[in-house]
Formats: structure tokens, sequence, C-alpha cells
């Protein structure tokens, strides 16, 4: 896995067990999308070097969508939230998801002051590339700008 962070600075944690991840999917009532699973099976969430969680452990994932899926705290406010699974954010209330429904391997921007959602990556692996980047980019502004071709 660490081939994927491209030599960059990354805490890993301990693998989440195949019970465990059953758990998170009867809980959220769906299941966790292929390439998300494989890695919470080699880590439990990844933190870059400034400490932010551009994954989520396993449980704040579930505890996470289970709020944004729920509709009460958010009606009103935002688009609905349940075709996505967010699994990390920049540090600064942007919170970054798979598209679930339907599913597809592209991760998305959710930003929270516009409620844009913004492809950013065609899947985990270059995700974490562009999150855990050594350019000097604390505040998450790599994310600003669409992939050439999306």
């Amino acid at each position: 896995m660490r081939e994927i962070f491209g030599g960059a600075s990354a805490e890993c944690r301990a693998p989440v067990d195949a019970a465990a991840l059953r758990e998170a999917e009867r809980r959220l009532g769906r299941a966790v999308p292929a390439q998300l699973g494989a890695l919470l099976r080699e880590t439990d969430g990844v933190a870059d070097a400034y400490g932010t969680d551009v994954v989520w452990p396993l449980a704040h994932i579930v505890e996470q969508n289970l709020l944004f899926w729920s509709g009460e705290a958010f009606a009103g406010l935002y688009m609905p939230f349940d075709s996505l699974l967010f699994f990390g954010d920049n540090g600064g209330g942007d919170q970054f998801a798979l598209v679930v429904a339907p599913e597809r391997d592209d991760v998305f921007v959710w930003d929270h002051e516009t409620d844009s959602r913004m492809r950013v990556a065609g899947g985990i692996d270059e995700y974490l590339r562009r999150a855990l980047a050594p350019d000097g980019d604390e505040g998450g502004d790599r994310w600003r700008y669409p992939l050439r071709g999306s």
C-alpha cells in the first residue's frame, strides 16, 4: 500500500478485520465500495503529515455517513447525501466521498460552503497520491481545481 503514497509521509493504523467491516456495512445498510474496503483491510484510516485524516477510521466513516444520511441535521441546507459515502476530509470542512448510487470509482469533494460536489480523483489510489503529495499545500486548495478530462 505504501507504494501508492508516492513516498509521502502518512500515518497508517492497524487494519480493519472482516467482522468489523461486515458490522459497518450492516449499520450503513449498504456495502462499503470495494476499493475503500480493500484500503481499510490494510489500515483503519490514513493521516497526512499534518495529522489530517485523509481517510477516516471505519467507526468515523459509519458515524458521519449515518449523520449525513439522516437528513435531519442538514434538511433544507444541502442537496441529499444518500448517493455519497464520505470517507475523509481536508481539515477545513470539505469532505471526500465515493458515489455509491450508482457505484463508481471516482472520488468527489463536497464543499461545505457552497454544497458543490466536484470530481477530484479517478479512485482511492489517485486520491491518496494527491492528498499526501508533499507540495506544501496545507489548506487543501489542490482540490479546488478540476482534473483534466473531468
